[in-house]
């Protein structure tokens, strides 16, 4: 069975301990993942540490060379990596390609590196004195990334991280791990120094790890909200810069005067793509008036049960499956904690078995009506193929509903009136807005990052802010006096211009 390995130094690395990794489409394992300890990070980290000089003091426009060829063999290898994301995730390929051409999009966006980072300069700000600023690298970073995104999430992170001077370690998800490996070889194959990027797989005592070494300035998470808010608590009281991303439970706003049918079409993505498996997935469909749901409701239902569910590595399929059996388990319970709750449950995907891959982590669509807010169906994130739709009776009552969870991720409003729109995205207390657009992710040139318990830190992800995070400003006055000038003892506190 095939090893996967920790990429350390330039080399591969295997560890006594082991977990399984399945193929989701058939429940049967398909490789063996090697599992850090304590010391499997620290080599690691010596490794990263080591490779800091050097690569800190290489240019600026030499490290974005590097990264215009990591493009490249990002492209050239895009369908095998697809493969890798299908084959262990679950996602259709057509997903996957998705997910991979949007973080090449932050590759495309690191290229610009010197750009970015060039800082400021003023001349002559007192006698003979000129002022300059610049952006340093900070040394030793880290980026612990979740399953549901293995291409694109660490994309968001290390060629941002890399091409600002510092070196990185990537602990990705163990339950899809071969394609964040492979990625990362091809990073090497670009011409990046051994030791610039490292690969440490594994569970808990490697997060831990990674977050209590001494050397380790900064951190970036994307997971849940428990792991992200201990571990932001965690992270700082080490002295760590961190940002963790957390959980959502996006809404999206449905007003009478809305094309219906654009509406479902297009929460038919929002809320069954990936299985449901995204950050930015619709959970909630808030319907302004009893007729506005009954319409929307009576555009899904069909659409729902028409989905065509089956191993994420066949063409042309809306779903694949959940990405373990565990997981698989947990949506199915929460389907059930909703009919108890009183829920009307009018698309059931529990009992899905896709024929010749009976032991797949299979499920369907699911589609709720007469959600409460007091419900775990609407209060929890569920991760899964599960829309909920809440019937509310105005604008204000669905921006007060969505302003009131813990939550602040994502959110959409479907409307044709403009002044609705305007005063939607104003009022609205949530990071990402989108107007038409269920799934608003920002491009790699502005900054992803939620509001409220879905994020953790100052600096959002990828874009404009991944570049204050992953560098620290410094400040530099400078006065060369004339020859044989001789300077003066001043008391006072020196004051712009003097």
């Amino acid at each position: 069975m095939e090893q996967i390995t920790h990429l350390i130094g330039g080399e591969r690395l295997t560890s006594h301990r082991t977990l399984e990794v399945a193929n989701p489409a058939t429940g049967q394992t398909t490789r063996q993942l090697s599992c850090a300890d304590s010391t499997t990070v620290e080599q690691a980290v010596a490794a990263a540490k080591a490779a800091f000089p050097a690569w800190r003091d290489k240019p600026p426009a030499k490290r974005a060379q590097v990264m215009f060829r990591f493009k490249q063999l990002l492209e050239t290898h895009a369908e095998h990596l697809v493969q890798l994301i299908s084959e262990e995730h679950g996602k259709t390929v057509e997903d996957a390609m998705g997910e991979l051409k949007r973080g090449i999009e932050n590759v495309e966006y690191a290229c610009g590196v010197p750009e970015l980072i060039k800082g400021e300069y003023s001349h002559n700000v007192g006698p003979n004195i000129d002022a300059w600023s610049n952006f340093q690298p900070l040394g030793v970073v880290v980026g612990i990334t979740p399953f549901n995104f293995p291409a694109m999430v660490p994309l968001w992170m290390y060629p941002m991280a890399i091409a600002c001077g510092n070196t990185f370690i990537l602990k990705p998800s163990e339950k899809d791990p071969t394609s964040t490996l492979a990625i990362a070889e091809l990073l090497e194959e670009a011409g990046l120094p051994k030791g610039v990027i490292n690969v440490v797989h594994g569970d808990r005592e490697a997060v831990e790890a990674l977050v209590d070494a001494p050397d380790v300035k900064a951190i970036s998470f994307v997971g849940s909200t428990p792991i992200a808010e201990s571990l932001y608590a965690r992270g700082c009281a080490n002295g760590k810069r961190v940002q963790a991303l957390g959980g959502a439970k996006n809404h999206a706003v449905v007003l009478p005067d809305a094309d219906i049918d654009n509406a479902a079409n297009t929460l038919m993505g929002a809320a069954y793509g990936s299985a449901g498996e995204r950050c930015m997935a619709i959970s909630v469909a808030v319907c302004v008036g009893d007729e506005t749901a009954d319409r929307l409701i009576e555009a899904m239902q069909p659409k729902i049960a028409e989905l065509k569910i089956g191993p994420g590595t066949d063409k042309g399929l809306d779903m694949g499956p959940l990405v373990t059996s565990e997981h698989r388990e947990k949506i199915a319970g929460y389907i059930e904690e909703g009919v108890r709750a009183g829920a009307d449950l009018l698309s059931d995907g529990r009992g899905l078995s896709v024929p010749g891959h009976e032991e797949g982590f299979f499920i369907g669509g699911s589609l709720f009506d007469r959600v409460t807010p007091e419900m775990s169906i609407y209060q929890e994130e569920i991760f899964g193929p599960v829309l909920c739709v809440v019937r509310v009776n105005s604008l204000d009552e669905a921006i007060a509903l969505t302003n009131a969870h813990e939550y602040g991720n994502g959110t959409c409003l479907f409307t044709r009136d403009g002044e609705a729109a305007r005063r939607f995205a104003d009022q609205i207390e949530v990071g990402m807005v989108g107007i038409n657009v269920p799934l608003p992710v920002p491009v790699a040139y502005h900054s992803f990052g939620g509001w409220k318990r879905s994020f953790f830190g100052d600096l959002h992800a990828y874009g404009p802010d991944a570049v204050r995070f992953y560098t620290r400003r410094k400040a530099i006055s400078q006065r060369w006096a004339a020859p044989f000038e001789k300077a003066h003892a001043e008391f006072n506190f020196p004051s712009g211009g003097s």
